[in-house]
């Protein structure tokens, strides 16, 4: 039963900023499950590795590689287009990448990083969402993941902005949810603490940092990019069937500590 419900075979999935971290994560695991993946992140070669290293591991043509700038819209268009080429589908989009030009109280901000900021982490989101939904709408299925933040739920004296945009993804899933459910399209988020990747380096690196980030936890810990992995393959598979307009928080328990 479990096999069952967590099977992906059938599937394609795009994965923005899949190339480390959550995301290549997120690719690994939905691979591992049976879904053809696609690697995509600003660089080529990144991608081109990871592409590869799972095609190594679960059989050629599971994942391609398709590098976009998510601040563009005409390289989330062709991200788009070269997976229907590819694969003649997309079921599961994962819009995980995002950016956070700043660090520091939202009085110092300058308008431009606000407005990348709020760009690439909900605008763009938006783009590659309303690419890959009409043939979703079409089929009658799909499953459209954001990854948010707990930062969307809290305010901070450092990561405001990126907060603000992470919020407005928590109501981008609801709305987009409540358009597309009648269509059978379901649109979830996942809401990570603080995990060890390289986008979230400047909140775990220094130890004093790290440790006033973790004390109020009450597993006391950072998170791994893996231990967000499964909740994105729940989201996608049909365990998650009656889901929709929801957010999976992953966080050690640091919101309830």
């Amino acid at each position: 039963m479990t096999s069952t419900l967590f099977d992906l075979t059938g599937q394609v999935a795009i994965i923005t900023g899949s190339s480390r971290g959550i995301g290549k994560a997120i690719a690994e695991r939905m691979a591992e499950a049976g879904a053809r993946v696609v690697i995509s992140s600003r660089k080529a070669g990144p991608c081109d590795e990871v592409a590869a290293e799972i095609n190594a591991r679960h059989g050629a043509g599971t994942a391609i590689a398709v590098p976009a700038n998510i601040s563009s819209k005409a390289e989330l268009q062709a991200l788009y287009d070269a997976t229907m080429a590819a694969f003649g589908q997309v079921t599961t989009v994962v819009c995980n990448a995002a950016s956070n030009p700043y660090y520091g109280p939202m009085s110092g901000i300058s308008d431009d990083q606000f407005s990348k900021i709020l760009a690439n982490n909900v605008i763009a989101n938006h783009w590659l969402i309303q690419m890959a939904a009409p043939q979703m709408m079409e089929r009658k299925s799909g499953s459209i993941i954001i990854v948010s933040s707990i930062g969307g739920l809290r305010g901070s004296p450092v990561i405001g902005a990126y907060n603000v945009s992470k919020a407005a993804d928590f109501q981008l899933a609801r709305n987009l949810a409540v358009e597309f459910g009648p269509h059978g399209v379901r649109v979830n988020c996942i809401a990570p603490g603080l995990v060890r990747t390289d986008f979230a380096r400047a909140l775990w690196e220094n130890p004093e940092t790290l440790k006033r980030a973790t004390s109020g936890s009450p597993l006391r810990r950072i998170g791994e990019p893996d231990e967000i992995a499964g909740a994105a393959v729940y989201l996608a598979s049909k365990a998650s069937a009656f889901m929709t307009g929801q957010a999976l928080v992953i966080d050690g328990g640091a919101t309830i500590g």
